[in-house]
């Protein structure tokens, strides 16, 4: 019993050791098994494509007689033209590209009973592990798959634009060979005119800035049958994965858009205007790359002169104070092919969003609009002490101050230089009771330097006033005025003490004393013993502190610079 059962052992050892060895099984047909499958097949292999594959060649023991990778190099063969051996012409029929196959080949459909030469005996049987890398066909035409495009769409490319772009060059199995985002900088480019590969310019037509297309094309429209020599094989078909940032035509003018403008609008800048205005600065892809709002101080230029773009000297031409406009400008007309170095690029087309603080011009003088009282007895002048309320803003509206603020008046004396220029000019000749607005240019404001914290450089004023109460003053030149006939005993009435000089005091005393009994006026709106004092030092014409009868004279017989009796 124990020895039938050895037997039965090595019985069916040598079962194991026949089949092992055993030659192998006649085919009928090719046989295919799939090894690997890609999520994704946009295209399988049709007869009279054109493929290029890898693949190793062996024996059904396993044993290599061929292989692409060897080589270095794929196969490139159309499909179904008798140029491979009938079962790799069947088998490569329906794969998609990235698709892996274990292809066995009987040796009807291979090399059959002739073989070849001495690396494939006759009547041999072969296998293929094959992996496709490219399919096409000689009738196909660039594909454009558009996977974005922006809700808005102004304009598209058209021949002979020129265009900024980045992009991802594969081949179709998805090899890269290329990228403009690892060189962070863009393609730029003309457009339909030869500047590029046939496929890429007929891929680039009809974008928008900001879309996103995959562009695939065969090698005739891309490399063709010699490749470029290093990253891109011969007879390959490409995908470019294409965002466009930018497009313009080297005919374009500046573009403008006005998106809002203020209820009224009595003046438009013109050329020599000095203005000062807000802006945000992008490129045409939305790309921030300026803003004066983050420094928080307007722009200031003049206009039309050269001193900013020219194609922001064009936009900011007619434009109206409050009015906000975007500014579309092509690069000839801004920072051209070279850009700025830095945040702009070459060849970039520019978009400024632009608000009007406001402008003026150098030979602006002040705008005067009034609203008299129906009676008006008397109107302002040079020397009037005047009292008046007032709304200070920019000419956006910004609050910049007001007397109501302080609960009184303004008290001034006009001609004095107590005012800026400009509120000096639009005070005269108003009626008590008259409300008037003012424009003051900055030239007649607080110029160039402005009011640190208050009132920016180069603003324009606007000021809504009202003028409350006016006193007369006195002619030009004087200080004090006598009301009746003076006396020609002037001097000795002065001098109390009779001891023929007059001091201070009894200067003073006797000017005042006229005053109050209303023979004689000082000036309004200074301060009474400060003009004293200096008619004082005017007669005292030796400084010894003491008038003498000899330094006394009347302001008649005085130069006209001085301001004494």
């Amino acid at each position: 019993q124990i020895f039938n059962g050895l037997r039965m052992i090595f019985f069916a050892f040598l079962v194991t050791l026949v089949a092992c060895n055993a030659p192998p099984v006649p085919l009928d047909d090719i046989v295919i098994e799939k090894t690997f499958t890609p999520e994704r097949c946009d295209r399988a292999v049709k007869s009279g494509d054109f493929v290029r594959y890898h693949y190793n060649g062996m024996f059904p023991d396993g044993k290599k007689f061929d292989s692409s990778y060897d080589r270095g190099t794929t196969y490139n063969v159309f499909v179904g033209r008798k140029q491979l051996i009938a079962g790799m012409d069947k088998a490569l029929v329906g794969m998609c590209v990235n698709e892996r196959r274990l292809v066995k080949i009987p040796p009807q459909l291979a090399y059959g009973k002739d073989g070849y030469g001495d690396i494939i005996p006759p009547e041999s049987i072969l296998h293929f592990d094959v992996l496709l890398l490219d399919v096409w066909n000689a009738d196909d035409k660039a594909q454009i798959q558009t996977y974005h495009k922006p809700e808005k769409c102004g304009r598209i490319v058209q021949v002979s634009d020129y265009v900024r772009y980045h992009y991802n060059g594969t081949l179709l199995d998805g090899t890269l060979f290329d990228s403009s985002h690892t060189r962070m900088r863009t393609y730029d480019t003309y457009v339909g005119i030869g500047w590029l590969i046939a496929g890429m310019d007929q891929g680039l037509l009809g974008m928008c800035v900001g879309e996103r297309r995959i562009i695939t094309m065969p090698p005739s429209l891309g490399y063709g049958e010699h490749g470029d020599g290093s990253d891109i094989p011969p007879q390959a078909s490409l995908v470019f994965d294409v965002v466009l940032l930018d497009l313009h035509n080297p005919k374009d003018e500046i573009a403008v858009e006005v998106q809002s403008l203020p209820d009224s609008c009595t003046r438009k800048s013109v050329e020599g205007d000095f203005m000062r205005y807000h802006y945000n600065g992008t490129l045409l892809d939305g790309t921030f790359f300026d803003s004066s709002y983050s420094r928080n101080r307007t722009y200031d230029t003049y206009i039309g002169k050269g001193y900013v773009i020219a194609g922001m000297d064009q936009g900011l031409l007619g434009v109206c104070v409050r009015e906000r406009r975007r500014i579309t400008i092509p690069p000839h007309l801004a920072y051209g092919e070279e850009g700025t170095g830095t945040k702009i690029p070459g060849s970039a087309v520019l978009v400024f969003d632009v608000h009007i603080i406001d402008f003026h011009n150098p030979s602006d003088k002040v705008e005067i609009t009034s609203v008299k009282p129906e009676k008006c007895s008397y109107t302002t002048k040079r020397g009037d002490f005047i009292k008046y309320h007032y709304n200070a803003t920019l000419m956006d509206g910004t609050y910049i101050d007001s007397s109501h603020s302080y609960g009184k008046t303004y008290d001034v004396v006009l001609g004095a230089g107590q005012v800026i220029p400009g509120m000096e000019q639009g005070l005269l000749e108003m009626c008590v009771g008259e409300k008037r607005t003012l424009v003051v240019p900055p030239h007649l404001g607080y110029g160039e330097r402005g009011v640190d914290g208050e009132v920016p450089g180069s603003a324009v004023l606007v000021f809504d006033i009202e003028l409350v109460n006016v006193e007369e003053g006195l002619p030009d030149g004087y200080m004090f005025v006598w009301n009746d006939d003076v006396s020609p005993d002037l001097f000795s009435e002065m001098d109390r003490n009779k001891d023929l000089e007059v001091d201070t005091t009894e200067f003073s005393d006797y000017i005042l004393r006229q005053v109050n009994d209303g023979k004689g006026r000082l000036a309004p709106g200074f301060d009474p013993h400060r003009i004293i004092e200096n008619m004082y030092s005017n007669q005292d014409r030796n400084k010894d502190g003491r008038i003498t009868a000899d330094e006394f004279k009347l302001k008649a017989d005085e130069a006209s610079t001085h301001d004494e009796l």
